[in-house]
């Protein structure tokens, strides 16, 4: 290599940028599969984690106060809001007020309202659901605020997921089982 300034700088120019998408893949991997559920309308995490301004206006405009900041042990997600379903479910209100004061576009109320929502992944567990042992329940399906095509009782008194599961909670707060035979997990993880 010459002692070229030019060749010198687009080496030290190369070897930045390596350093920097290095560090770039890091931060993705590490953020932006989210462990935590977001309220409803929330962009991917990455974009969400920029847009927020940790305000807490979608905290206080939940009627039923299921959002709650992350604490200052939490990082860059710090003051940003979550949604720990199993604890309060989100109960999908018809006007999404917590997405509608967003003042960024961190929370955004889709076109299509709940439609295209998925807050976390249920999961029925078959072994603790007393609906797998031919006892009649059906509590879950009946709390569903997404309806039948989200959960329902199939012919033989079982519950069944289906596409339009919005993840919302209401289900696990609901079932009659201790510890809830429904489970969710953040979309992301």
């Amino acid at each position: 290599m010459s002692d070229n300034p030019l060749d010198r700088r687009a080496f030290f120019s190369f070897g930045f940028r390596k350093v920097l998408g290095k560090a770039a893949e890091v931060v993705e991997k590490k953020y932006s599969a989210s462990e935590f559920v977001r309220p409803p309308g929330a962009l991917p995490e990455i974009a969400f984690l920029a847009a927020c301004t940790r305000c807490g206006e979608c905290e206080t405009a939940c009627p039923v106060s299921a959002i709650r900041a992350l604490g200052t042990d939490q990082g860059l997600r710090a003051g940003t809001p979550i949604i720990e379903v199993n604890v309060t479910a989100c109960v999908m209100c018809t006007d999404m007020p917590c997405a509608k004061v967003c003042p960024t576009d961190a929370l955004t109320v889709p076109e299509d309202l709940w439609a295209s929502v998925h807050l976390s992944r249920i999961a029925i567990d078959a072994d603790r659901c007393i609906a797998f042992r031919d006892v009649e329940c059906g509590v879950c399906a009946r709390v569903c605020p997404a309806g039948e095509s989200a959960l329902r009782i199939d012919d033989r008194g079982r519950p069944v997921l289906g596409a339009a599961c919005t993840g919302c909670g209401t289900c696990i707060n609901a079932c009659v089982t201790a510890p809830s035979s429904i489970s969710t997990r953040p979309y992301g993880s």
